[in-house]
């Protein structure tokens, strides 16, 4: 079973992060893609651009946000694509640009992705 962990990409990259996923649609600035030891850039899993500015990382927008995003999740199925090909990895980090690390899309994927009834 996989264990689905998140971290903001601009941290320093460890080996207990497993397999480094980036998921956001739009590639972070300031880092290069050397520096970021990605392993892959799953766009399909990013919220949607509309999504993503109405929230614009207001707290008081997170929740609508998370609803929102699950929906997307659960009607594209590239959350489940993503689950069932890594499902062979024990470690896998969603990585993220967002500042603050409680109120952000990695934070949902990885609930998402922690609920087998929501990707099957």
């Amino acid at each position: 079973m996989t264990s689905w962990r998140i971290k903001r990409i601009y941290e320093e990259p460890a080996e207990t992060d497993g397999y480094r996923v980036l998921v956001d649609r739009l590639w972070p600035r300031g880092i290069s893609k050397e520096a970021a030891h990605l392993d892959e850039w799953c766009k399909d899993v990013a919220p949607s651009t509309e999504a993503r500015r109405d929230f614009g990382h207001d707290p008081a927008r997170f929740g609508e946000f998370r609803d929102r995003y699950r929906a997307e999740l659960k009607a594209s199925g590239a959350a489940g694509a993503l689950a069932e090909r890594l499902a062979d990895r024990p470690v896998v980090t969603l990585l993220y640009a967002a500042h603050d690390p409680r109120i952000n899309q990695a934070v949902v994927l990885q609930e998402f992705l922690g609920d087998p009834r929501a990707t099957s």
